[in-house]
């Protein structure tokens, strides 16, 4: 699909939410179902029964989920409370919040705002209890802490990547 629009996009986020949880539902590999998508699912503009997506947008999120899953696990982890681990949550949940987490670690072409707003969006179309509530804090909290900037925020001295480096530094000199 050439070209990119909101609504191509969001259809993009949607079909890759959908993909992952395929992939974990049937414990399928990420280069299939990419693979059903583009070729069965997609379609081109005014095709009757087809979802008309941003391609390339999908199959970079579903890979980069893929690729950055371990990463985006701990930052999720991270937030969620003891009682409720990731591996708890519903699995739609679970694939909505590693994609959302995965744009807003790996796409800084895109604004934290927008991507928060398109997951709770999202999870408004699969849940109507809290989890849309959750799936905004959880995704701003971590959107505040990987892009500190786009909140007018600033690292405090003790994470920023210049203090990371000079803990590093000391640890091994004092090795």
């Amino acid at each position: 699909m050439s070209g990119s629009t909101p609504k191509l996009r969001r259809e993009a986020r949607l079909s890759g939410v959908q993909a992952l949880y395929q992939m974990e539902l049937a414990n399928a590999k990420s280069k299939h179902v990419i693979y059903e998508f583009l070729n069965h699912r997609f379609g081109f503009e005014g095709e009757d029964g087809m979802v008309t997506a941003d391609e390339k947008f999908f199959e970079e999120l579903v890979e980069g989920v893929v690729r950055e899953q371990e990463q985006i696990d701990t930052k999720l982890e991270a937030q969620l409370p003891d009682k409720w681990p990731l591996r708890r949550l519903d699995m739609t949940l679970r694939a909505l919040l590693r994609a959302g987490v995965f744009e807003i670690t790996q796409r800084p072409d895109v604004p934290a705002l927008v991507v928060i707003d398109e997951y709770v969006a999202i999870a408004s179309d699969f849940f109507d209890g809290k989890e849309p509530g959750m799936v905004n804090a959880v995704m701003d909290k971590i959107a505040r802490a990987v892009r500190a900037a786009e909140f007018g925020l600033t690292l405090p001295p003790a994470i920023s990547p210049a203090a990371e480096d000079a803990v590093a530094v000391t640890d091994k000199a004092g090795s």
